[in-house]
């Protein structure tokens, strides 16, 4: 039998995960990593987020257009939304007020190049979590995204 460790990326060897009679606490959060959804016109931010969320474990779905997250709904909202404010066709406060519209309360996390304070009105109560500026700060990303998945609001 093999011991039961895990490898240095935290996730149990493969083969290894079913043969493991106790698995680790470590081990169980590995395999229950948040989903994150990112909402972005921009594929190079897309690919970007995406790297570095998979960096950290995080399950992470990329979506180029609100229309196009909505449609993704039906398997179940993500436990984080990071958006764009400044999209075509639907920004990312249109997009927000149609999930509320829905009944559909996900932890948002905007991202924008643009630092408007008024723009954060339009949110719902308890659904904003952070507004970050682009270039995004990889700190300041994950302390909106513990936020989000585990903590109070932080405007």
């Amino acid at each position: 039998m093999q011991s039961g460790r895990l490898n240095s990326r935290g996730y149990w060897p493969k083969g290894q995960l079913d043969r493991q009679p106790n698995p680790t606490a470590q081990s169980l959060m590995t395999m229950a990593s948040p989903q994150i959804a990112v909402v972005d016109d921009d594929p190079a931010v897309l690919k970007a987020l995406s790297r570095l969320l998979r960096s950290r474990s995080f399950h992470v779905h990329t979506y180029g257009s609100g229309q196009e997250f909505l449609a993704s709904l039906a398997a179940g909202p993500p436990d984080c939304l990071i958006v764009d404010f400044q999209m075509p066709e639907m920004n990312g406060l249109e997009l927000q007020q149609h999930l509320l519209s829905d009944g559909i309360k996900i932890p948002t996390i905007l991202i924008t190049a643009h630092g408007d304070a008024a723009l954060l009105k339009g949110f719902g109560e308890g659904d904003l979590v952070a507004s970050l500026r682009k270039p995004v700060q990889d700190a300041a990303l994950f302390a909106a995204i513990d936020g989000a998945i585990d903590g109070p609001a932080l405007i």
